[in-house]
């Protein structure tokens, strides 16, 4: 017997959960693409996935998911022989360096473990004996999925002018944009790459990378960009097809219009709010939790935790057991463990982009009961917790 019928919430950090505007605009006709509503509206959609990112200069559409971005932004500033250091703070850091090194360029990994931001720091000081200047970016993930971590873009950023070094800051925003704070030109970021599936609440398939006039002119030096990864045309095209290197994702962007509808209507400071309340609500609930017993968030320190997915130390191998629970008798769905070792020692909460107080309070809910019936030692009230964080923010 399950409880588990009805509306499900894929509580995953990302693809995240798709507004029913944004599903609804999808489903129509193919419409024409070589004149009429859908090249006429290109203009104001760059306009506006600009604002999100916070960026005066270029944005580029891809039809790819985060990887392909990836690829897109190193194949734009990078030849093979360069080499580019990779501040990790999990998973997703290592990604954005195993495409590097498919493309022939030589990652430098500088490792901060699974539970501590970058050292700002640590990067001023390996730059600064870079005195050749080999090193030719520094890629950053602002939040990695896997762990949850957030790192401090803007430190990064005076750590790299600290030490003297023209280095491009490239910044993967892929699992928080819209979510967490990002200022891309206020911060100094040369190039950010982010996707249509989590903050921008629109299904997966579009990957989107913006660069400024910096990192345009080392486009100059690269050897050799493809014609399907070259952001000049996709940027300032000469015909609508241009965009996209080929047949637009029509159906997609449409979607993406209606999302990026809805960020403008809430307004993204105040998206940026609700998700840092939200989140401290979720945090809440498992400090209150690991109060009695082995939970544990992996971001011991609030400052470096992101407002888009929490990961989660469960202490032993009932983590898949929860997430079966959860999902099977009450139609909530958690992220794996993702690059964790044992991986069914953890799982993430993604609460990213259509979320609000009721669904996190009650995926909360339903992880207490879930912590109960498969047997996790755990303090009692943590979905009360947080419920006095939704209170007491949102009180008269």
């Amino acid at each position: 017997m399950s409880l588990g019928n009805g509306r499900t919430y894929l509580a995953i950090p990302g693809p995240s959960v798709m507004p029913e505007r944004v599903i609804r605009a999808m489903m129509r006709a193919a419409p024409n693409i070589y004149h009429g509503e859908l090249p006429d509206m290109m203009p104001d959609l760059i306009r506006d996935l600009k604002s999100v990112a916070r960026t005066r200069h270029n944005a580029a559409i891809y039809i790819c998911n985060g990887h392909g971005a990836w690829e897109a932004a190193a194949a734009n500033v990078l030849s093979p022989g360069d080499k580019v250091l990779v501040a990790s703070t999990g998973r997703f850091s290592h990604g954005w360096a195993e495409v590097a090194r498919s493309l022939g360029i030589e990652p430098e990994i500088l490792e901060f473990g699974l539970r501590s931001p970058i050292d700002p720091e640590r990067v001023k000081e390996r730059l600064a004996a870079d005195t050749e200047g080999r090193i030719r970016a520094v890629t950053v993930v602002q939040t990695d999925t896997s762990t949850s971590v957030r790192s401090d873009v803007p430190a990064i950023r005076r750590a790299i002018d600290a030490a003297g070094h023209d280095a491009l800051l490239m910044v993967d925003s892929i699992a928080c944009l819209g979510c967490d704070v990002m200022e891309m030109d206020a911060w100094g970021v040369d190039v950010l790459v982010t996707a249509s599936q989590k903050g921008l609440m629109t299904p997966p398939g579009l990957g989107f990378v913006f660069y400024n006039d910096k990192a345009d002119r080392w486009r100059e030096a690269v050897k050799s960009v493809s014609y399907y990864w070259d952001w000049r045309p996709r940027t300032e095209p000469d015909y609508f097809y241009r965009y996209f290197a080929g047949t637009a994702p029509t159906h997609l962007l449409y979607a993406l219009r209606e999302a990026l509808d809805m960020i403008a209507e809430e307004g993204l400071e105040q998206i940026w709010w609700r998700h840092g309340i939200l989140a401290q609500a979720v945090w809440a609930a498992f400090e209150h939790w690991g109060e009695e017993g082995p939970l544990e968030l992996n971001a011991p320190d609030r400052s470096f935790r992101s407002h888009a997915v929490t990961g989660v130390r469960v202490g032993s191998d009932k983590a898949t057991e929860l997430r079966n629970w959860c999902e099977n008798q009450a139609g909530l769905t958690l992220g794996i463990g993702l690059g964790m070792e044992p991986t069914d020692h953890f799982f993430r909460l993604g609460h990213m982009g259509h979320v609000n107080a009721q669904m996190v309070l009650g995926a909360l809910a339903t992880i207490e009961a879930g912590l109960k019936t498969v047997g996790i030692p755990h303090a009692r009230g943590g979905a009360e917790a947080a419920g006095e964080v939704i209170a007491r923010n949102t009180s008269p």
